[in-house]
């Protein structure tokens, strides 16, 4: 098995590539086109910095997440530090390559309210078979978006250098959230294909008179073959409820149907839903229906 490479910093990468100088410690935009890529079949990368990466062809296969993407259609992939990326087989070299890379690490955005706001951005989480499929027009906004990042890599460092990178970056990063949103609305009926199991999953789940324990949204997210993250966003965006709300909902309705079916114990109950503790359940039926387990039996 061959080691992991593991880049951690910008210069470590323009090593990698053999680019010689680079403008930034911190920060790097790199032309694909003109990389002549060095790496053996079966390298396996991690970094320590954020990329955003944009083919439309790619010299080898990248796996990330055991699923492999050629790039053929022109798609992005945004990967968080610590992801482990493959290079796969090398295929055929071909014309009119075209693609970009926009690096950065964690210490440019640190002290900034990018630093916060990205931990959000789920699609750094999503697999490389969730990647972006850009139109045409979106891939001109994006390069145009990542030039100017470029071309202010080229100016000298002044006092409103970091502040125009991360706003520029940020600038990117909405862009691929809208994008990504767009993506979702447009594969509608595929995506409630899978709203449709994901809801079929849980009744079935909760229909067992003892769950061993609860689901979890990557054992629902595995079931579909998705990232938990990609999962969670497909169904906030087709039915308002993220997953781990689907979960609550179909748990409390089930929790409701025992408290008012069965003459079992709160407690019995909980363990029964496969609850640990019977106090988060407890907090957690409060929580959803503002009423504690007990007070809705005898209410009801």
């Amino acid at each position: 098995m061959k080691p992991i490479i593991h880049l951690q910093s910008i210069a470590d990468l323009y090593q990698l590539f053999n680019l010689g100088h680079h403008e930034h410690p911190l920060i790097a935009v790199i032309d694909f086109s003109k990389v002549s890529e060095q790496l053996e079949q079966d390298s396996k990368i991690t970094t320590d910095f954020y990329s955003i990466m944009f083919k439309n062809y790619c010299k080898n296969h990248i796996k990330y997440g055991r699923k492999t993407i050629d790039f053929q259609e022109g798609n992005l992939i945004c990967i968080a530090p610590r992801q482990v990326i493959e290079i796969d087989v090398e295929v055929e070299h071909k014309e009119n390559m075209l693609g970009w890379g926009l690096f950065f690490h964690p210490d440019l955005i640190r002290a900034t309210s990018l630093y916060d706001k990205i931990s959000q951005m789920s699609f750094f989480s999503y697999e490389i078979t969730e990647a972006l499929h850009l139109s045409d027009k979106e891939k001109n906004i994006l390069y145009e978006t990542v030039q100017k990042i470029e071309l202010e890599l080229q100016e000298n460092i002044d006092d409103y250098s970091q502040h125009i990178l991360v706003s520029t970056i940020e600038l990117l990063l909405n862009y691929c959230s809208r994008f990504y949103g767009r993506q979702l609305i447009t594969r509608s009926q595929s995506n409630k294909s899978i709203v449709s199991q994901i809801e079929s999953l849980l009744r079935n789940y909760f229909t067992v008179s003892d769950v061993k324990e609860l689901p979890s949204v990557k054992s629902l997210a595995d079931k579909v073959h998705l990232s938990s993250s990609y999962l969670s966003d497909l169904l906030k965006k087709e039915t308002g409820k993220n997953a781990q709300e689907h979960i609550h909902f179909y748990l409390i309705e089930e929790a409701k149907n025992r408290l008012l079916n069965s003459p079992s114990t709160i407690n019995e109950i909980a363990f029964s839903l496969g609850f640990e503790y019977p106090q988060y359940f407890t907090k957690l039926f409060k929580q959803k229906t503002g009423h504690t387990p007990i007070e809705y039996r005898q209410l009801n």
